[in-house]
């Protein structure tokens, strides 16, 4: 053999030597699961006061909220696929009442203003205010409106952005129900 194979066979073996040791073994390297919210993972627990002035809290322990799937709509009085799709969450409301939950999470606006929007369309469903947005940005909301449809264990099954329509509500609505 002459003496470049030989350097050549040292090189390969150095450098596997040095992949093999160098590795991060795997109980050390960080979970796969997404930090944002996501299909397939359990929704992030928060706790608002709404329109009203009740307490809203969504806890990954959906039983505290009667085990009943929930659709989180964000939202905000200035957007207007937000104003185009809430007639649609308000029928969805009614339609579905005792067997899935309408949450209009409203983004950053003072409870007057959302009060009169809200006296405008007619909308009964609970209105939480995130006021200081936090809500929305653990929820990675990038654009409004934005949705989540959590079934009933807690976990997001359907993300949407933009607005929806009766028959996209519908839609999502039917993957959530038990």
């Amino acid at each position: 053999m002459n003496r470049w194979h030989i350097i050549f066979v040292l090189t390969l073996i150095l450098g596997g030597g040095w992949v093999w040791f160098s590795r991060v073994p795997v109980d050390a390297q960080p979970s796969v699961r997404s930090a944002q919210p996501a299909v397939g993972y359990p929704a992030p627990s928060f706790a608002l006061t709404t329109l009203g002035g009740e307490e809203f809290a969504l806890s990954t322990n959906v039983a505290m909220r009667d085990s009943k799937p929930i659709v989180l709509n964000f939202w905000a009085t200035w957007c207007g696929p937000c104003r185009n799709e809430l007639p649609a969450l308000q029928a969805a409301a009614a339609h579905y009442a005792g067997y899935v939950e309408i949450i209009g999470v409203d983004q950053m606006e003072d409870a007057a203003t959302v009060q009169a929007f809200v006296d405008e369309l007619g909308l009964t469903f609970p209105m939480p205010l995130d006021a200081d947005g936090a809500v929305g940005q653990q929820y990675n909301v990038r654009g409004l409106p934005t949705t989540y449809f959590i079934d009933r264990r807690g976990v997001i099954q359907q993300i949407w952005t933009g607005e929806m329509n009766r028959i996209t509500l519908a839609e999502g609505i039917e993957k959530i129900l038990p």
